[in-house]
């Protein structure tokens, strides 16, 4: 596998947010129905992000991944606060109404940071995988879904224009297509530099999960949520297992 694998499936897995930007007039009055599928991506992100890194692993290398966890969490939980405070906070608010008061320029801040982490452990990933983790795109994909449709109504309130949102949408898709490319290299050159790293993005992404995904699901899904997070990480290990 070649650094383009990584830049191909990491711009591909992100664009998922076009895809949400464009179903985002047809979720809207469908709050419960979006929740439930934020449910299931999350389901699977969580399936995929365990199968990425504990078969990886031995007990030598055991700490390592221990303490690449906990720093990544601490990380992104540091830098999801501030964009927080600076306007960020309602980035996934399936109402829409309460990011009236909120920034798009916070708001696409916090997607990037949302995004950027798994965009790198798909890069780290392929390289020390040797070929494309089907589970780890498709949980990325369909995970992007109801983010890009939340993330749409939520900058439309605050008056940011279709156009700037594609834009916006667009520029993570390429960052997260230069981030796996970035994950590749790391992991190429250095295998267990690379498997610390993708440690440290995983603790982020698992924060992110628990932080602003999986309580918008559970606001808006009700007690299914439970269920559909099951059935999405049953679905993504399944994958793993055959991919």
């Amino acid at each position: 596998m070649t650094i383009w694998y990584a830049i191909f499936w990491g711009g591909l897995s992100s664009a998922a947010l076009f895809l949400g930007q464009a179903l985002a007039p047809v979720l809207e009055p469908r709050t419960k129905a979006t929740g439930l599928l934020m449910g299931f991506g999350a389901g699977t992100m969580l399936s995929a992000v365990a199968y990425e890194l504990i078969p990886s692993s031995d007990a030598g290398e055991g700490w390592g991944i221990g303490v690449g966890l906990l720093i990544g969490a601490l990380v992104y939980y540091v830098s999801d606060r501030v964009i927080d405070s600076r306007g960020g906070d309602d980035r996934i608010d399936l109402d829409g109404d309460d990011a009236k008061g909120g920034s798009g320029a916070a708001m696409f801040l916090g997607a990037l940071l949302d995004g950027l982490p798994e965009a790198f452990i798909l890069g780290v990933g392929i390289a020390l995988g040797g070929g494309v983790s089907v589970a780890f795109v498709v949980a990325v994909f369909v995970s992007n879904v109801p983010q890009g449709a939340a993330g749409t109504l939520a900058l439309r309130q605050t008056g940011t224009s279709t156009r700037t949102i594609t834009r916006m949408w667009g520029s993570l898709t390429i960052a997260s297509a230069a981030v796996a490319a970035s994950g590749f290299l790391v992991a190429d050159s250095i295998p267990r530099q690379g498997l610390w790293a993708q440690a440290f993005a995983a603790g982020a992404v698992l924060v992110m999960l628990a932080d602003s995904m999986m309580p918008e699901a559970f606001q808006h899904g009700g007690k299914s949520v439970g269920l559909m997070t099951v059935l999405g990480y049953l679905v993504a290990a399944v994958l793993s297992a055959h991919g």
